[in-house]
C-alpha cells in the first residue's frame, strides 16, 4: 500500500543566519508549493458552484500538503496516487451509505487531483506514450461522467429510481479506478525504468549510491513497487552493484535489502522474476559473501534476508549455497555477536537452514559444523525486550529452529546427536509449558513434529507420559492436549 510521506520539519536551528535563510527561502517557497495544491479543489467547487461541505466529517478531507519537489515525478505520482486511491474508497464508503451530497463533493475533488496527476506528470515527464494519453483520456471522461451522474443524483427524490442510479456510479466508479491503476501503473513503471537504466550506465558510485538508495525506498511502498523493479528486471542491475567490490559495503547492503524487498515470499511477485534465474548464482555468491565479510550486525541481515527469500524462491538456491559452503559462513556467524545479536538476525539464518535442510547432503555438514548445537539454542530463543515484534521474531525462530530438526533428523545421525545434547528434553518442555512458546500454536505444533521424528530413531529417551501423551496419540489430540494444558503459579 502506498503511504504518504510524513510532514516534514525542521529541526532545531541555533544559527541566527541559517533561520533566516530558512525563513526567506524554504518556508515561502514550501508555502507556495502548498498553497496550489490546498486551494485548488476549493477553487473547484466555488467554480461548478457547490458550497463546501459542513457535515461533520468534512474535517476529514484530504490535503494533500508539501507537494513534491520540481522534477520529481516519482514523488508525485506516489503522494497523488494515494489521495486519489484513498478518495475513490472514502466515495465508495458515502455511496454504501446513499450519502448523495458527500459523495458529489467528494467526485469533484477527486476529478480534480486526476487532472493535476495528469497535467503535473505531462510537465515533468519525457514524451508520453501514445498508450499513456489514452489511458489518460479514458480517466478524465470517467471523472466527467462521475460528476454528472452524483449531480443528478441529488437533485433525484424517488429512492426506486436512487437504487437504479445507485449502480451506474458504483460501476462508473469501478472503471474509473481500474483506468487510474493501469494509469499509475504505466507511469511508475516508466520512472522505475528510467532509475534502473541510471544505474545501468552510471559509472559515478555516488550517483548508483543514491540511485539504489531511492530503488530501496520504493520497495518500502509495498508489493506494487516490488512488482514493477521485478517487471523491469531491476534485480539484475543490482546484481552488478553487489558483485562489484568497488562498491561501498553500505551501498552493497542496499542493493541486497532490494534484492530481500523484491523476493520476499510475502509478495505475489516471483512471475516477474524469470530472468533474475540469469543472475542468481552471481547474486547467491555476493550475497554470501557479503555476509561473511559484513561489519556490522545490520548489513549481515540484509543479505542473510535476501539469501533466506531467494531460498523460498527456488530451491536451486539451496544447492548453490551447498556449494558454497553456506552452512559454515551462517553458523561461524552465529558465534559472532558483531554479526548476529538479534532474533530477527537468527530468523533469517533458521529460515536459510530449514529451506537447506529438505537436501539430503545438508545433514552431514551440519553436523560437521556443530549445526545441532545451535539448533538447539534457537529452540531456547527468548525475546529481550518483549515488544510485539520481538516476540514474534523468536517464535519464528522456535519454530523454524524445531521444523529444522524433524527435516535434518531423518539422518540417524543427527537424530542421535540430537538426543545427546537433550533436544528431546527440550522439545518435551516447549510442548507442555505454554509459556515457554509464548502460547504459539505454530511453535506446538512444528516441536510436536520433530520431538516424534526424534522418537522413532531413539524411543529410549522419552518417559512413559510423554510416550502416551505426546508420540502414540493422533498428532491433533496431541496437539489439543498441549493448547489446553494450564501452568501451576503455586
Amino acid at each position: 500500500m502506498m503511504a504518504l510521506p510524513g510532514g516534514r520539519h525542521l529541526d532545531s536551528i541555533t544559527l541566527p543566519g541559517q533561520r533566516l535563510h530558512l525563513m526567506q527561502v524554504d518556508s515561502v517557497q514550501r508555502w507556495m508549493e502548498d498553497l496550489k495544491l490546498m486551494t485548488e479543489c476549493e477553487c473547484m467547487c466555488i467554480l461548478q458552484a457547490k458550497p463546501i461541505s459542513l457535515e461533520e466529517d468534512a474535517q476529514g478531507d484530504l490535503i494533500l500538503a508539501g507537494g513534491p519537489g520540481p522534477g520529481d515525478p516519482l514523488q508525485l505520482l506516489l503522494r497523488r496516487g494515494w489521495v486519489i486511491s484513498t478518495e475513490l474508497r472514502r466515495i465508495g464508503q458515502k455511496l454504501a451509505q446513499d450519502r448523495w451530497a458527500r459523495v458529489h463533493s467528494m467526485s469533484v475533488r477527486l476529478t480534480c487531483h486526476a487532472r493535476s496527476m495528469v497535467s503535473e506528470y505531462s510537465a515533468v515527464s519525457r514524451n508520453s506514450s501514445k498508450e499513456m494519453g489514452q489511458i489518460e483520456k479514458l480517466l478524465m471522461e470517467k471523472c466527467s461522467e462521475l460528476l454528472a451522474v452524483t449531480e443528478r443524483c441529488l437533485q433525484v427524490e424517488n429512492e426506486h429510481v436512487l437504487k437504479s442510479m445507485k449502480a451506474c456510479v458504483s460501476e462508473t466508479l469501478s472503471m474509473l479506478g481500474q483506468h487510474f491503476g493501469q494509469l499509475l501503473e504505466l507511469a511508475l513503471t516508466r520512472e522505475v525504468q528510467a532509475l534502473v537504466r541510471k544505474i545501468d550506465a552510471s559509472d559515478n558510485i555516488y550517483t548508483t549510491e543514491s540511485t539504489t538508495g531511492n530503488l530501496f525506498s520504493l520497495t518500502q511502498e509495498g508489493a506494487p513497487l516490488c512488482r514493477i523493479i521485478a517487471k523491469v528486471d531491476g534485480v539484475l542491475c543490482l546484481a552488478d552493484i553487489l558483485t562489484d567490490d568497488s562498491h561501498s559495503e553500505a551501498t552493497r547492503a542496499e542493493a541486497a535489502a532490494v534484492v530481500a524487498q523484491v523476493t520476499s515470499p510475502h509478495l505475489p511477485v516471483t512471475q516477474h522474476l524469470s530472468s533474475f534465474m540469469e543472475s542468481m548464482e552471481e547474486i547467491v555468491t555476493a550475497l554470501v559473501k557479503l555476509c561473511q565479510e559484513a561489519s556490522s550486525g545490520e548489513v549481515f541481515l540484509l543479505a542473510s534476508a535476501a539469501l533466506a527469500n531467494i531460498t523460498f524462491f527456488d530451491t536451486m538456491a539451496c544447492e548453490m549455497l551447498l556449494q558454497l559452503n553456506a552452512i559454515r559462513v551462517l553458523l561461524e556467524a552465529c558465534s559472532d555477536k558483531q554479526r548476529v545479536d538479534t532474533p530477527y538476525t537468527r530468523d533469517q539464518v533458521v529460515t536459510i537452514l530449514a529451506n537447506m535442510s529438505v537436501l539430503e547432503q545438508c545433514a552431514s555438514d551440519i553436523i560437521q559444523e556443530n549445526g545441532v548445537q545451535l539448533i538447539m539454542g534457537m529452540l531456547s530463543e527468548k525475546p529481550r525486550s518483549g515488544t510485539p515484534a520481538e516476540v514474534a521474531a523468536c517464535e519464528r525462530v522456535q519454530q523454524k529452529a524445531a521444523v529444522t530438526l524433524a527435516r535434518l533428523s531423518r539422518d540417524p545421525d543427527v537424530a542421535r546427536e540430537a538426543v545427546r545434547l537433550s533436544c528431546m528434553s527440550r522439545l518435551i518442555e516447549l510442548c507442555r509449558s505454554p509459556s515457554e512458546r509464548n502460547s504459539s500454536d505454530a511453535v506446538l505444533v512444528a516441536c510436536l513434529a520433530a520431538l516424534r521424528r526424534l522418537a522413532g530413531v531413539c524411543p529410549e529417551g522419552l518417559q512413559d507420559s510423554d510416550f502416551q501423551q505426546l508420540i502414540q496419540p493422533r498428532l491433533v489430540d496431541s496437539f489439543l492436549l498441549c493448547s489446553n494444558m494450564e501452568e501451576s503459579f503455586v
